[in-house]
Protein backbone atom coordinates (compact mmCIF):
# COMPACT_ATOMS: atom_id res chain seq x y z
CA UNK A 1 0.00 0.00 0.00
CA UNK A 2 1.57 3.31 -1.13
CA UNK A 3 2.10 6.22 1.60
CA UNK A 4 -1.30 7.61 2.48
CA UNK A 5 0.65 11.69 1.99
CA UNK A 6 2.75 11.03 -0.67
CA UNK A 7 3.54 13.88 -2.61
CA UNK A 8 1.38 15.75 -0.22
CA UNK A 9 2.23 19.16 1.37
CA UNK A 10 0.61 19.51 4.99
CA UNK A 11 0.53 22.63 7.37
CA UNK A 12 0.76 21.63 11.27
CA UNK A 13 0.38 24.33 14.45
CA UNK A 14 1.34 23.23 17.69
CA UNK A 15 3.96 21.03 16.44
CA UNK A 16 6.49 21.65 18.84
CA UNK A 17 5.43 18.70 20.81
CA UNK A 18 2.62 16.99 22.48
CA UNK A 19 -0.31 15.87 19.74
CA UNK A 20 1.56 18.53 16.65
CA UNK A 21 4.49 16.38 17.36
CA UNK A 22 3.44 13.10 16.92
CA UNK A 23 1.11 14.24 14.03
CA UNK A 24 4.13 15.59 12.36
CA UNK A 25 6.09 12.78 12.51
CA UNK A 26 3.47 10.40 11.41
CA UNK A 27 2.98 12.58 8.27
CA UNK A 28 6.21 12.26 7.15
CA UNK A 29 6.23 8.62 7.68
CA UNK A 30 3.17 8.86 5.48
CA UNK A 31 5.59 10.34 3.04
CA UNK A 32 4.20 14.33 3.40
CA UNK A 33 6.28 17.25 3.53
CA UNK A 34 4.99 19.20 6.28
CA UNK A 35 5.55 23.21 7.18
CA UNK A 36 5.19 23.37 11.18
CA UNK A 37 4.27 26.25 13.77
CA UNK A 38 4.58 26.85 17.08
CA UNK A 39 5.23 29.30 19.56
CA UNK A 40 7.77 27.32 21.34
CA UNK A 41 11.22 27.78 19.04
CA UNK A 42 13.04 24.73 20.81
CA UNK A 43 10.27 22.38 20.92
CA UNK A 44 9.79 23.32 17.10
CA UNK A 45 13.97 22.90 16.21
CA UNK A 46 13.41 19.29 18.44
CA UNK A 47 10.64 18.53 16.32
CA UNK A 48 12.48 19.25 12.75
CA UNK A 49 15.77 16.97 14.22
CA UNK A 50 13.44 14.08 14.98
CA UNK A 51 11.88 14.46 11.41
CA UNK A 52 15.31 14.88 9.67
CA UNK A 53 16.51 12.39 11.62
CA UNK A 54 14.04 9.92 9.36
CA UNK A 55 15.14 11.70 6.25
CA UNK A 56 11.71 13.31 6.15
CA UNK A 57 11.16 17.28 4.71
CA UNK A 58 10.31 19.16 7.57
CA UNK A 59 9.75 23.30 7.38
CA UNK A 60 9.34 25.69 10.59
CA UNK A 61 8.32 29.06 11.47
CA UNK A 62 8.14 30.07 14.96
CA UNK A 63 4.66 32.49 15.22
CA UNK A 64 1.76 33.64 16.98
CA UNK A 65 -1.31 31.37 15.81
CA UNK A 66 -3.56 33.94 16.82
CA UNK A 67 -2.41 36.48 14.95
CA UNK A 68 -3.95 37.76 11.29
CA UNK A 69 -0.74 38.76 9.77
CA UNK A 70 1.40 36.02 11.07
CA UNK A 71 -0.79 33.15 9.72
CA UNK A 72 -1.33 34.86 6.34
CA UNK A 73 2.38 35.26 5.72
CA UNK A 74 2.68 31.73 6.85
CA UNK A 75 0.10 30.13 4.37
CA UNK A 76 1.72 32.76 1.38
CA UNK A 77 4.94 31.23 2.50
CA UNK A 78 3.83 27.37 2.14
CA UNK A 79 2.75 28.74 -1.34
CA UNK A 80 5.53 30.25 -2.48
CA UNK A 81 8.04 27.69 -1.23
CA UNK A 82 5.62 24.31 -1.61
CA UNK A 83 3.73 25.72 -4.57
CA UNK A 84 0.36 24.04 -2.86
CA UNK A 85 -1.38 23.10 -0.01
CA UNK A 86 -3.22 19.69 0.44
CA UNK A 87 -3.69 19.18 3.96
CA UNK A 88 -3.52 21.56 7.49
CA UNK A 89 -3.80 20.75 10.71
CA UNK A 90 -4.90 23.35 13.06
CA UNK A 91 -3.64 21.72 16.58
CA UNK A 92 -2.40 24.47 18.55
CA UNK A 93 -3.55 25.21 21.82
CA UNK A 94 -3.71 26.32 25.66
CA UNK A 95 -5.63 25.55 28.42
CA UNK A 96 -5.86 28.50 30.18
CA UNK A 97 -5.95 28.24 34.51
CA UNK A 98 -8.65 26.31 36.45
CA UNK A 99 -10.72 28.91 38.17
CA UNK A 100 -14.57 29.10 38.50
CA UNK A 101 -16.41 31.86 36.30
CA UNK A 102 -16.67 34.31 39.04
CA UNK A 103 -13.11 34.18 39.78
CA UNK A 104 -11.94 33.62 35.54
CA UNK A 105 -9.93 37.07 35.03
CA UNK A 106 -11.34 38.37 31.19
CA UNK A 107 -7.79 38.68 30.12
CA UNK A 108 -7.14 34.82 30.10
CA UNK A 109 -10.46 34.01 29.30
CA UNK A 110 -9.51 35.69 25.89
CA UNK A 111 -6.33 34.89 25.47
CA UNK A 112 -7.50 31.08 25.73
CA UNK A 113 -9.84 31.78 22.58
CA UNK A 114 -7.61 33.81 20.85
CA UNK A 115 -5.41 30.66 20.67
CA UNK A 116 -7.70 28.04 20.87
CA UNK A 117 -10.65 29.50 18.44
CA UNK A 118 -9.84 32.62 16.53
CA UNK A 119 -6.27 30.55 15.28
CA UNK A 120 -8.43 27.86 13.69
CA UNK A 121 -10.76 30.49 12.34
CA UNK A 122 -7.48 32.23 10.97
CA UNK A 123 -6.01 29.33 9.98
CA UNK A 124 -8.91 27.89 7.62
CA UNK A 125 -9.21 31.43 6.37
CA UNK A 126 -6.20 31.34 5.02
CA UNK A 127 -5.49 27.70 4.09
CA UNK A 128 -8.92 27.08 1.56
CA UNK A 129 -8.02 29.20 -0.95
CA UNK A 130 -4.49 27.59 -1.35
CA UNK A 131 -5.75 24.24 -0.94
CA UNK A 132 -8.36 25.00 -3.60
CA UNK A 133 -5.57 25.86 -5.96
CA UNK A 134 -4.49 22.33 -5.48
CA UNK A 135 -7.96 21.29 -6.31
CA UNK A 136 -9.01 19.65 -3.27
CA UNK A 137 -7.99 18.32 0.33
CA UNK A 138 -8.60 18.31 4.13
CA UNK A 139 -8.51 19.72 7.23
CA UNK A 140 -8.47 18.28 10.63
CA UNK A 141 -9.04 20.49 13.55
CA UNK A 142 -8.20 20.05 17.08
CA UNK A 143 -10.99 20.10 19.36
CA UNK A 144 -11.65 17.94 23.10
CA UNK A 145 -13.88 16.20 24.49
CA UNK A 146 -14.48 19.63 26.56
CA UNK A 147 -16.53 19.96 23.03
CA UNK A 148 -18.86 17.74 24.48
CA UNK A 149 -18.97 18.01 28.21
CA UNK A 150 -18.74 21.24 30.72
CA UNK A 151 -15.14 20.64 32.71
CA UNK A 152 -15.25 22.22 36.09
CA UNK A 153 -12.87 24.89 35.88
CA UNK A 154 -12.15 25.30 32.53
CA UNK A 155 -14.98 27.76 31.34
CA UNK A 156 -12.84 29.44 28.60
CA UNK A 157 -11.34 26.13 27.23
CA UNK A 158 -14.72 24.19 27.04
CA UNK A 159 -15.90 27.38 25.38
CA UNK A 160 -13.08 27.45 22.65
CA UNK A 161 -13.17 23.60 21.96
CA UNK A 162 -17.27 23.96 21.27
CA UNK A 163 -16.52 26.54 19.23
CA UNK A 164 -13.51 24.47 17.11
CA UNK A 165 -16.68 22.11 16.41
CA UNK A 166 -19.19 24.82 15.13
CA UNK A 167 -16.64 26.35 12.85
CA UNK A 168 -15.62 22.99 11.55
CA UNK A 169 -18.94 21.52 10.82
CA UNK A 170 -19.73 25.38 9.38
CA UNK A 171 -16.73 25.17 7.35
CA UNK A 172 -17.32 21.55 6.21
CA UNK A 173 -20.40 22.58 4.80
CA UNK A 174 -19.11 25.58 2.69
CA UNK A 175 -16.35 23.65 1.15
CA UNK A 176 -17.70 19.96 0.52
CA UNK A 177 -18.49 20.79 -2.94
CA UNK A 178 -14.64 21.90 -3.60
CA UNK A 179 -13.60 18.89 -2.83
CA UNK A 180 -12.39 19.91 0.62
CA UNK A 181 -13.00 17.78 3.95
CA UNK A 182 -13.20 19.41 6.59
CA UNK A 183 -13.16 17.47 10.45
CA UNK A 184 -12.40 17.62 13.71
CA UNK A 185 -11.00 15.83 16.55
CA UNK A 186 -11.87 15.77 20.16
CA UNK A 187 -9.21 13.95 22.39
CA UNK A 188 -9.77 12.84 25.69
CA UNK A 189 -7.02 12.70 28.51
CA UNK A 190 -3.83 12.59 26.75
CA UNK A 191 -0.42 12.34 27.56
CA UNK A 192 1.05 15.60 26.73
CA UNK A 193 2.82 18.34 28.52
CA UNK A 194 0.10 20.46 28.24
CA UNK A 195 -2.13 17.78 30.08
CA UNK A 196 0.59 17.25 32.34
CA UNK A 197 0.58 20.92 33.62
CA UNK A 198 -2.99 21.32 34.14
CA UNK A 199 -3.21 18.20 35.93
CA UNK A 200 -0.90 19.54 38.60
CA UNK A 201 -3.22 22.89 38.77
CA UNK A 202 -6.45 20.97 39.00
CA UNK A 203 -6.32 17.59 40.61
CA UNK A 204 -9.80 16.93 39.78
CA UNK A 205 -9.43 16.73 36.46
CA UNK A 206 -5.97 14.60 36.46
CA UNK A 207 -8.76 12.05 38.57
CA UNK A 208 -9.95 11.56 35.40
CA UNK A 209 -8.05 9.07 34.18
CA UNK A 210 -8.66 6.88 37.14
CA UNK A 211 -12.16 7.32 37.42
CA UNK A 212 -14.25 8.10 34.48
CA UNK A 213 -12.06 6.70 31.57
CA UNK A 214 -12.83 2.94 30.84
CA UNK A 215 -9.41 2.26 29.64
CA UNK A 216 -8.10 2.97 33.22
CA UNK A 217 -5.36 5.03 30.92
CA UNK A 218 -4.60 8.68 29.59
CA UNK A 219 -3.93 8.75 25.58
CA UNK A 220 -0.26 8.55 23.81
CA UNK A 221 -0.10 11.19 21.81
CA UNK A 222 0.71 8.81 18.65
CA UNK A 223 -3.04 7.26 19.53
CA UNK A 224 -4.47 10.59 18.63
CA UNK A 225 -2.27 11.49 15.45
CA UNK A 226 -3.27 8.18 13.76
CA UNK A 227 -6.83 9.01 14.18
CA UNK A 228 -6.39 12.79 13.05
CA UNK A 229 -3.60 11.01 10.04
CA UNK A 230 -6.69 8.64 8.95
CA UNK A 231 -9.58 11.69 9.23
CA UNK A 232 -7.00 13.61 6.76
CA UNK A 233 -6.43 11.34 4.47
CA UNK A 234 -7.78 9.64 1.19
CA UNK A 235 -9.40 6.80 3.51
CA UNK A 236 -11.78 8.80 4.67
CA UNK A 237 -13.08 10.62 1.74
CA UNK A 238 -16.39 10.22 2.35
CA UNK A 239 -16.43 11.94 6.24
CA UNK A 240 -16.51 15.54 6.36
CA UNK A 241 -18.41 17.56 9.09
CA UNK A 242 -17.13 15.19 11.71
CA UNK A 243 -16.10 15.42 15.27
CA UNK A 244 -14.03 12.00 15.57
CA UNK A 245 -13.90 11.40 19.75
CA UNK A 246 -10.93 9.36 20.52
CA UNK A 247 -11.33 9.14 24.25
CA UNK A 248 -10.66 5.48 26.17
CA UNK A 249 -14.42 5.93 26.24
CA UNK A 250 -14.05 8.82 29.01
CA UNK A 251 -17.55 10.35 27.24
CA UNK A 252 -19.70 6.89 27.24
CA UNK A 253 -20.70 7.84 30.62
CA UNK A 254 -23.11 5.13 32.63
CA UNK A 255 -20.96 2.72 35.04
CA UNK A 256 -19.54 -0.72 34.97
CA UNK A 257 -21.23 -3.23 36.33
Amino acid sequence: MPPLFSNKVVAVTGAGSGIGRAISLGLVREGATVHLADRDAEGLAETADLIRSEEGRAFTIQLDVSSELQIEDWIEQIGSMSGRLDAAFNNAGITGPAKRIEDYPLEDFQRVIAVNLQSVFLGMKYQIPLIKRSGGGSIVNTASVAALTGPGGMSAYAASKHGVQGLTRVVAMENAAHRIRVNAIAPGWTETPMVVANSEQNPGFAALVQTAIPAKRGGKPEEIAAAAIWLASDAASYVTGHMLTVDGGMTIGGFEL
